[in-house]
């Protein structure tokens, strides 16, 4: 990828109209950073009458669609923003993931086999669906091996997923109000796994600069007591995913960098028109119905994520001390009002989306490797 210009202005962008208040300050503290560290103006948020004829590096919040959408923000490319294009809504959901209960199955305009065929061994077992009609037999096929999981494609941090246990309860499901828009955008039935641990894998590319990065996330409880996101912790490395595979790794770590890699080369493969400077994925590991062990790839994000504040400080570290080898940041996100530890970055405290509060920070700590 070609380095960022120097000319270019770093400018937030808040895709969703209604995204919640977090989300929208989250967006602007990392595009405020970034600017910062590469040396650029920051533009603060996109504005049409503001950038229309500026030359920008874009942080949206969601992945772009379409190229209307690209276009209308002046990106042409990955070197223009940090995050993803994809020529239709589904590829940068959930539903890529999985292959459809048939031939005859309803698929979106630009549905790619080829992806679910060169995934197929990296992903749980499980369907993506986008009709009421095909759920029964998804779901029937998939739960003769035990429970399963049900995901809406475009749910996220763990929202609206549910444990389905018998046709039963999937019956119920189809017999809500509103089904058949939700299937209609997509749903991912997999199956369901115990005593989870949740790795994420990626690369970013900003400016030249290219990093990669192992670690896992954990969940925390939000104001309302659901499980959601609650941070990461990562191993980051200046370079390529070679680069990351030289340090000294567990087995289960280094099978979820494979795990991710064929993911990501089959996405550049089955959808031509895709590209992204951020590209991150997570990978569950843990027992099925039978207690045998399962590791595969759960959904990609080519956007900004919980992640992204540890992708920044990584990324300061290593302009700041070239001769880094690795290092170690954390990014932790709670509904708990508290002081910020030592040596902690802020990155938003105010408002939660479903609650009263939210902080996130970030702290970085050297490689003991």
């Amino acid at each position: 990828m070609t380095p960022t210009n120097r000319k270019k202005i770093v400018v937030a962008h808040s895709v969703r109209p209604d995204a919640p208040l977090h989300e929208v300050e989250t967006n602007r503290a990392l595009a405020r950073w970034l600017a910062q560290i590469l040396g650029l103006e920051y533009g603060g948020s996109y504005s049409p009458d503001l950038h229309a004829h500026c030359d920008l590096y874009l942080l949206p919040t969601q992945t772009l669609v379409g190229p209307a959408q690209a276009l209308s923000l002046g990106v042409k490319g990955p070197e223009d923003l940090w995050g993803g294009y994809v020529d239709h809504d589904f590829i940068c959901t959930k539903t890529i993931s999985h292959g459809l209960v048939g031939t005859a199955a309803t698929a979106p305009d630009g549905w790619s086999p080829v992806f679910g065929e060169r995934v197929r061994a990296v992903v749980l077992e499980g369907v993506s669906v986008f009709a009421l009609e095909d759920t029964h037999a998804g779901a029937e096929h998939l739960l003769e091996s035990g429970p399963i999981r049900l995901k809406p494609a475009h749910a996220c941090a763990g929202r609206g997923q549910e444990v389905i246990k018998g046709l039963a309860q999937v019956h119920g499901i189809l017999a809500r109000p509103g089904a058949a828009e939700l299937f209609a955008q997509g749903v991912v039935l997999e199956q369901d796994l115990q005593d989870v641990i949740t790795h994420s894998v990626g690369q970013s590319f900003i400016g030249g600069h290219v990093f990669s990065y192992c670690g896992e996330q954990y969940l925390t409880q939000d104001g309302q007591g659901e499980a959601v996101y609650g941070g990461s912790d990562l191993l980051v490395v200046p370079g390529y995913y070679d680069e990351l595979l030289a340090l000294t790794l567990d087995d289960d770590v280094r099978l979820a960098i494979k795990q991710a890699q064929v993911f990501d080369s089959a996405a550049d493969e089955a959808y031509p028109g895709f590209y992204a400077s951020r590209r991150n994925y997570d990978i569950a590991r843990g027992l099925d119905h039978q207690g045998r062990r399962r590791s595969g790839v759960l959904e990609q994000s080519w956007r900004m994520g919980g992640a992204s504040s540890a992708e920044v400080a990584a990324l300061q570290s290593f302009i700041n001390d070239p001769g880094l080898r690795a290092i170690r940041v954390s990014c932790v996100e709670t509904y708990i009002d508290q002081p910020l530890p030592a040596n902690a970055i802020e990155i938003y405290r105010g408002p939660a989306e479903h609650g009263d509060f939210l902080l996130k920070y970030v702290t970085v700590k050297p490689y003991d490797g």
